[in-house]
Order: C-alpha cells, then sequence, then structure tokens
C-alpha cells in the first residue's frame, strides 16, 4: 500500500530539474547587471524562461516517452510550486487557482515566443525577452538585451545535448552569463559568452 504513494523516476528528476531551474533563474547577475526587476514578476520572468529551455531540450529528445513524461512532471513540479508561492504569500485560497491557470497559459505563450526567437537570426528573441523579462519596468539598452539573447541561445544550445535521461539527474551546463562592461561612452557592451567545462 505504500507503494501507492511512491514518486515515479520522473517526478523525482523533475523536482531535481525544476530546483536546478529555480537556483539559476535566481542568479543574482541577471537582476543586478541585467536589470531584471527583483520582484514576483521578474523572478517568475526568469523562472518561466529557464522552464522554456529545458522544456526545448526535453522536446528535442529522441527518447520520446521518457521526454515527455519528464516534461510534463517538470510542468507539475512547476505549477505546484507557483501555488505554494501564492498562498505563502496570502493570495486567498478562491483567486490561487484562476492565478495559477493564468501564469500557465502565460508560460504557453513564453514558449512560443523564445521558441520562435531562438529559431530566429534577427532580433525576435530580443523583443521577446524585452516584452516578458522587462514587461514591468523600461526596457534595458539594446546591448544588455543582445546579451541576455546570447546567454539564452547559449543555454539552449547545451541543454539541446544533454540526453533526457541525463538532464534531471546532471548537474546543467550553464553558460557562463556574459558580462556587461561598460564602454567609453558610458553605454554597456555584451562581453564574449566564454565556456564552461
Amino acid at each position: 500500500m505504500a507503494s501507492w504513494f511512491r514518486r515515479s523516476p520522473d517526478d523525482a528528476g523533475a523536482i531535481r530539474l525544476y530546483g536546478a531551474l529555480v537556483a539559476q533563474a535566481r542568479a543574482a547577475a541577471f537582476y543586478r547587471d541585467y536589470g531584471v526587476p527583483d520582484s514576483l514578476d521578474g523572478r517568475y520572468e526568469m523562472l518561466a524562461l529557464h522552464m522554456v529551455l529545458a522544456l526545448r531540450g526535453l522536446k528535442r529528445q529522441g527518447e520520446r516517452d521518457r521526454a515527455s513524461s519528464l516534461a510534463q512532471a517538470l510542468f507539475d513540479a512547476m505549477f505546484a510550486d507557483m501555488d505554494r508561492s501564492l498562498r505563502e504569500i496570502g493570495v486567498g485560497d478562491l483567486s490561487v487557482g484562476p492565478r495559477v491557470k493564468e501564469m500557465a497559459r502565460g508560460l504557453y505563450g513564453r514558449i512560443a515566443a523564445y521558441e520562435a526567437g531562438i529559431a530566429d537570426d534577427g532580433d525576435a528573441l530580443e523583443q521577446a525577452l524585452a516584452r516578458n523579462v522587462y514587461g514591468t519596468v523600461a526596457a534595458p539598452p539594446r546591448p544588455t538585451l543582445a546579451a541576455l539573447a546570447a546567454y539564452v541561445r547559449a543555454a539552449a544550445a547545451r541543454l539541446d545535448a544533454v540526453p533526457a535521461r541525463e538532464l534531471a539527474a546532471a548537474t546543467l551546463p550553464w553558460p557562463v552569463i556574459p558580462p556587461l562592461e561598460a564602454s567609453a561612452s558610458g553605454t554597456q557592451a555584451p562581453g564574449a559568452v566564454p565556456a564552461v567545462g
């Protein structure tokens, strides 16, 4: 009977993967250097961005059944956490469900926008980042958006290369967050995306 309540390997893996996404989404450089608002909205946007990267990596895997199961478990882990977080900050029980559904719809929209942006050679990714990550504040200078887009593209390439069976178990190969360097004119220019490992 106790086995009924045992988590599946995908549930346990999704929780580990979700924890890794949360940790990366909270990296101080995003808020300190890139001007991402350190607010509920800003933190949600960075988590959503990293969720998109992980879900995209899983979708591109050859192990379709395992990847699909892990993707669903990861989605469930995120929104269970959103539910819990809303309750902890005092959102009333009757409002939690609709808020979580709104967040889920928002994630689907971000998946479409970021995937299209990653595939595009133009500035679609920068536009999507400006619209979503900086949606509650003034968009940062273009070089900052370009640097964040460079990080996103590098992270997407790295996660695409990790097999589904390893994605939830291994330390994720995040790229270094590109440093922003002040130029002589006082504007910020993106640094290169250094390799890791």
